[in-house]
Formats: C-alpha cells, sequence, structure tokens
C-alpha cells in the first residue's frame, strides 16, 4: 500500500506540473498580457509602450524561463528603470529592492499580487476557499446522507412504487440547473412576491456570520443538483448488489432483511457513489459559480470569474493551481478508498 500510494503522489505531481505549465502557458499568450499593459497602463498605449511594459515586467521573457520564476525554482526576473528604480516579481509595492529576496515563487509561498485586489494573491486565495470549503462542508452534510438514503431506499425496493417516486424525484433535481433552483427557492421562500420570508435572498452576510436564515438557501440549491446524481448511482449499485447471489443465500438462512442491508450489500454497493461522491469535490470548488453569484456569496468560484474577467493574471494562476491539488488529491483519495471498500482490488 505504501508503495502504491508514493507511486500515486509521484504521478500526482508529475500531472500538477504539466497542467499548471499548460495553465500558464494559455494565460501567458500575448494578447492576454497586451490586455493586462493596457489595464494597468491606459488602453490609448501605442505598441511600443505596450513592449516596453512588458519588458519591464518580465514578460516577454522565454515561458519556460517565466514558469520557472513563477514555480520558485528560478531567481527572479528584475528591471532597472530609467529613474533608476528597480521592478521585479519579487519586489511588492513600497518595498526596498535590497530587502527583496532573489526567489519567490509558490515553492517559497509567493503566489503573485493581484492587480485587481491589490493584495498579494495567496492571501486572497485563502480566504476566499475558507468561503467556499464552509460552504461545501455544509452542502456535503446535506447532500451525501440525503442522496445515499434515497439511493439504498430505492434499491431496496426496486420497480415498487416508492422507488419510481424517489427515481423521479433523483431525475428532477439533477435535470434542474442551480441558477433554475435558485430563482424559484429565491421567488418562494425569499421574496415578498410570495409572503414566504422565511429566508434571506443573499448570502453576503453569512461571509461573516452564517446561520440558518442567510445560509441555507444557497446549500439547499447545490445540495439539489448533486443529489439526485448520487441517489442514482447508488440506486443502480444497491439494485445490482441485491440480486447478487450471496444475498440470496443470506436471505435463504434467515438474515434479517435490515441486516442483509447494512452488513452484506451497502458496503459493495458504495463503491461506485464513492467515486461520484469524491468527484463533488472539485465540482463544488469551481461549479458553485452561478450560485455564488445568483447569492452575492464571494467565495472561491466568484474569485474565479473576477480574475477571468479582469484578467488578473497572478490571480487566475492561483486559483488554476489551488483546483488542480484539488482535483488531483481527490482522485488520490478515490483509489485508496477502493481497495479498503473492496479488497478483492489489487493495489498491484
Amino acid at each position: 500500500m505504501g508503495l502504491f500510494i508514493l507511486r500515486r503522489v509521484g504521478v500526482m505531481i508529475l500531472t500538477g506540473l504539466c497542467l499548471t505549465f499548460l495553465v500558464f502557458t494559455l494565460t501567458n499568450l500575448y494578447p492576454n498580457l497586451e490586455k493586462l499593459a493596457k489595464t494597468q497602463g491606459n488602453f490609448r498605449m501605442s505598441d511600443e509602450e505596450v513592449t516596453s511594459f512588458l519588458e519591464r515586467g518580465g514578460y516577454l521573457q522565454p515561458m519556460v524561463v517565466k514558469y520557472g520564476e513563477w514555480l520558485g525554482v528560478l531567481p527572479s526576473y528584475r528591471h532597472e528603470n530609467a529613474d533608476g528604480s528597480i521592478q521585479g516579481r519579487c519586489i511588492l509595492p513600497g518595498q526596498a529592492p535590497e530587502e527583496a529576496p532573489e526567489f519567490c515563487g509558490v515553492l517559497q509561498g509567493y503566489w503573485g499580487f493581484s492587480t485587481v485586489f491589490k493584495d498579494e494573491v495567496g492571501s486572497i486565495v485563502a480566504t476566499r476557499l475558507g468561503l467556499t470549503g464552509k460552504l461545501m462542508f455544509w452542502v456535503m452534510v446535506l447532500m451525501v446522507p440525503s442522496a445515499l438514503i434515497l439511493g439504498v431506499l430505492s434499491g431496496m425496493n426496486e420497480g415498487s412504487k416508492t422507488d419510481r417516486t424517489l427515481s423521479t424525484v433523483a431525475i428532477t433535481t439533477t435535470a434542474t440547473p442551480e441558477y433554475v433552483s435558485g430563482v424559484i427557492l429565491i421567488a418562494v421562500f425569499a421574496s415578498s412576491a410570495v409572503g414566504l420570508k422565511w429566508f434571506k435572498g443573499t448570502a453576503t452576510s453569512a461571509m461573516e456570520d452564517a446561520n440558518f436564515e442567510n445560509f441555507f438557501l444557497p446549500v439547499l440549491t447545490i445540495s439539489l443538483y448533486g443529489m439526485g446524481y448520487i441517489a442514482r448511482m447508488t440506486r443502480a449499485s444497491m439494485a445490482e448488489v441485491m440480486t447478487a447471489q450471496y444475498i440470496r443465500t443470506a436471505r435463504l438462512k434467515g438474515v434479517s432483511f435490515p441486516n442483509i442491508v447494512v452488513k452484506h450489500a451497502l458496503r459493495n454497493a458504495l463503491i461506485a457513489p464513492f467515486t461520484v461522491i469524491m468527484l463533488q469535490f472539485p465540482w463544488l470548488l469551481n461549479g458553485v459559480v452561478i450560485v455564488e453569484t445568483l447569492f452575492n456569496y464571494k467565495g472561491f468560484g466568484w474569485t474565479l470569474v473576477q480574475a477571468a474577467s479582469n484578467n488578473d493574471i497572478e490571480l487566475l494562476l492561483g486559483v488554476s493551481v489551488v483546483s488542480v491539488f484539488v482535483v488531483l488529491v481527490t482522485q488520490l483519495i478515490s483509489d485508496i478508498g477502493y481497495v479498503y471498500l473492496n479488497p478483492r482490488i489489487s493495489v498491484s
């Protein structure tokens, strides 16, 4: 198991480097850099002024060199201006050049400086990630148990009225996009048009003080969309397991139906849903953009939109690194979970 995990971590690191280099290359294409120069300067800059701006900032270096500086394995580029001042990646606004370190990349804990929020990318990402993490936690608390219960009840009674009813509910929730269900929930439970002002239609106040009134609607909106998919996968796995030979043997031996479900069927039926549940983490991290925007909750997905729409290259890279890391780690946990859920799977 230790060697298996070590190999997977090695592949994960290599994959992470390839993906981050790809994102770095796409975000550092010349049209994006030109837009950045005009955003920081003015939109009437000539081509010579744009080139001069990009050269002073080190943006015109070879892509591999810039990636090495951003990663922190190569010394940072510095440029001496005509007035004698020195600027570079490691030199923060208001910092003396001699106080700045030579290496300042992701490996050193410095992710760059946001041109939109005027703050360090690491600080922004940590704050927004914490807000989305809080949202993700309560979504998983509501979504996973509810979906598993629906799926198990449907799979235990395949073809019955209970199965058909629960399956219809699961399909309906999955087929309804978040921006539709979110608007409906706001209109019904938070708008004065209907009169049921049970919740707040915005989650801005939940960023500092989350409670049932201002946080339940965004949590429910996200949970409903993912709940149906997990429930359908659980239902299919449970229905297949319940027809297995060892389940029939347990029934013939007189084992009670609840014991058959809990002790024999449930563990094997959870292998496929476990994969789907682990895949919810990357989706929740970046897929809640609509919900965070709809409820004005300024989390990780909202930050991704702001970085992309404002061509904030450093912030966009920071968000991308976290997204890649979450995807790779959840895949690693999923692979390890396979072994524990099903001993027949060989790690070799």
